[in-house]
């Protein structure tokens, strides 16, 4: 049966991957990218190689959080039902460290930008049958620093990034006991994949991209894990593919996860 699936983040890497194997099964996709050439590029590409016409672009610069508002506006009007919704925009290696509000881009585009667009459309991935939400997380999980957080104090490109997967892991928890009809896994699809990322931020790779793309269609559309909400996946655990494995311990943390909740909702009563 056809999907409705959209992809943030899915013009370049294991998104555009991940788009295009769904597009193959012929589910109507959405790609995301923060340029309209781009997206616009990529949709005719899909078009083309997966022979499905049922595939729509998205632009908004996920660093800026007014322009995620605005596409979630968008969004609510034209794709009044979401399957399933892929987090998957990510960055690590940024040259500009802060965004317009002083907030650090990791933090925002990892974290703040999927967080804001998921509980904007919540009605719309509702109205879906058994709809999924797949939010990309990593190995990397260090504990959120509120100052780091908030934009007040800077830290290494790999503690920020890492930090952001994390809060990214907790809220995700924290959504699937929330939301009890929504199916929501953490993943990391596998560290070091063959992708523009990993080579800007480490020149090298230690695994195909479809490692993360099979893991990826996997959790978003197979019946294995229809009991598996709130629960993390690590795609490096195994060979060719991972399990459910623990996450850092301040992803099962209540206290840990309503302070972030609480710092994450005062940075946005401000933007």
């Amino acid at each position: 049966m056809s999907k409705t699936i959209l992809i943030t983040g899915s013009t370049d890497g294991i998104g555009k991957l991940t788009a295009l194997k769904l597009a193959k099964q012929g589910h109507a996709m959405y790609v995301h990218g923060r340029s309209e050439a781009k997206v616009s590029a990529v949709v005719s590409e899909l078009k083309e190689a997966s022979n499905n016409q049922n595939i729509k672009g998205l632009v908004a610069d996920f660093s800026n959080l007014e322009a995620v508002s605005k596409l979630a506006e968008q969004i609510k009007t034209d794709i009044p039902k979401i399957d399933i919704l892929i987090n998957n925009a990510g960055i690590f290696k940024t040259k500009d460290v802060q965004n317009k509000k002083g907030l650090d881009i990791r933090m925002v585009v990892n974290y703040l930008a999927p967080y804001v667009l998921t509980n904007a459309i919540l009605a719309n991935i509702k109205n879906a049958e058994a709809p999924r939400i797949i939010n990309l997380s990593s190995a990397a999980q260090a504990p959120v620093s509120e100052a780091v957080l908030m934009g007040k104090e800077q830290d290494s490109q790999n503690s920020t990034y890492a930090q952001s997967k994390l809060a990214f892991t907790m809220w995700s928890f924290h959504l699937a006991k929330q939301e009890p009809k929504i199916i929501v896994i953490a993943v990391n699809p596998g560290s070091l994949l063959n992708t523009k990322m990993a080579k800007e931020a480490y020149g090298q790779h230690w695994s195909p991209a479809e490692k993360g793309v099979d893991v990826l269609v996997d959790l978003a559309l197979s019946d294995d894990y229809k009991n598996d909400s709130g629960k993390y996946f690590d795609n490096d655990k195994g060979d060719p593919k991972g399990y459910f494995s623990p996450a850092h311990p301040n992803a099962y943390d209540a206290e840990k996860i309503r302070t972030l909740l609480s710092v994450t909702n005062a940075i946005l009563s401000k933007i």
